[in-house]
């Protein structure tokens, strides 16, 4: 769940101060106050399981995966959608390429590569997963199809 600041949080209201606004974020499974023993004697590791650490650590890799990967690429073929079958990245009957992109995540690449949209906004925009975007963005560019925008 995505949750606006506020300045009765916690340690991220001394990194939003009005002498250095930076720009900070927090990562919890549960808000404060939402369980009794809460920064009390009783809030322990008992709490904590193994398959809680691992989705956060799933969630917070794909974070990560994000931040790194996404780009906003520009069309080097900005007029009309280039041949992909002579380029062999059109897979017989729509289905997947070996890299991992799909015909659909090729298309809405190609489709939203303006040098305005990254990938992350072409994720948002498409409904696709952010990795097969990146995936496909990595196959048209080294296809020569993609740059980024300056």
């Amino acid at each position: 769940k995505l949750m606006d600041f506020s300045p009765y949080g916690y340690d991220e209201r001394q990194y939003c101060s009005p002498g250095f606004n930076l720009p900070v974020g927090m990562f919890q499974r549960s808000v404060h106050g939402t369980f009794p023993e809460y920064h009390t004697s009783a809030d322990n590791l008992d709490f904590i399981k193994p398959e809680y650490l691992e989705d956060s650590f799933r969630i917070l890799t794909d974070v990560i995966d994000i931040v790194e990967d996404d780009w906003t690429p520009l069309s080097l073929c900005p007029k009309g959608e280039p041949q992909l079958g002579r380029r062999g990245l059109y897979p017989a009957l729509g289905g997947q390429a070996s890299s991992g992109a799909t015909s659909m995540s090729l298309l809405w690449v190609l489709n939203l590569a303006d040098g305005q949209h990254s990938l992350l906004s072409m994720a948002e925009r498409s409904g696709l997963p952010f990795r097969e975007l990146a995936a496909a963005a990595r196959l048209l560019s080294d296809h020569g199809l993609l740059a980024a925008a300056s």
